[in-house]
């Protein structure tokens, strides 16, 4: 009986013990799972800007793509913008564009906040997910650098500085 108990102990310990490699296993592994690859073509997607017209992200090929992902709520976000409006202004001519995916809020709060910041690149809003899915955003804010053959050359995640932004727009300028 006793060896028996232990048995049923021993398995059920295994089973456990099993259950928790697994789970840090997925957890561990989803990242690279999830994220668009440096190397890999950038998936493309159709959004609407706030004036209604739709962007294609395969329409700018040819051109470098600054591609952000980012939150009104968002504090390190709403810092960088300034410094992403700032070097738009000065790439935009030479073959780098700006696309700022905002994830999921409304028309309104989104239209204020580039009021507020006089922001002049396009906007466009991911209202169902589906773009931050694919590219397997999380957390905010985070860049994907999109050479002019649609290619993702650099992935960035966190808070830029001004000096960090050209940087990485002089690097996918074409």
């Amino acid at each position: 009986m006793k060896k028996r108990r232990l048995a049923i102990r021993t398995l059920i310990l295994l089973i456990l013990g099993a259950a928790v490699a697994y789970t840090l296993y997925a957890n561990f592994t989803k990242d690279d799972q999830l994220k668009v690859s440096v190397g890999q073509k950038a998936p493309d997607f159709i959004l609407k800007d706030l004036q209604g017209h739709k962007h294609r992200l395969s329409d700018y090929k040819g051109q470098g793509v600054f591609l952000n992902f980012w939150g009104t709520w968002c504090k390190p976000c709403e810092t960088e913008m300034p410094y992403i409006n700032n070097q738009y202004q000065k790439f935009k001519d030479k073959g780098v564009q700006v696309l700022a995916v905002n994830i999921s809020e409304s028309n309104v709060a989104v239209e204020n906040f580039a009021e507020i910041h006089k922001l002049d690149f396009p906007i466009v809003i991911d209202k169902d997910g589906q773009v931050q899915a694919a590219y397997g955003i999380d957390p905010l804010p985070a860049t994907f650098l999109i050479d002019k053959d649609g290619k993702v050359v650099k992935y960035y995640t966190g808070q830029l500085s001004e000096e960090t932004v050209k940087d990485l727009m002089n690097e996918i300028r074409p």
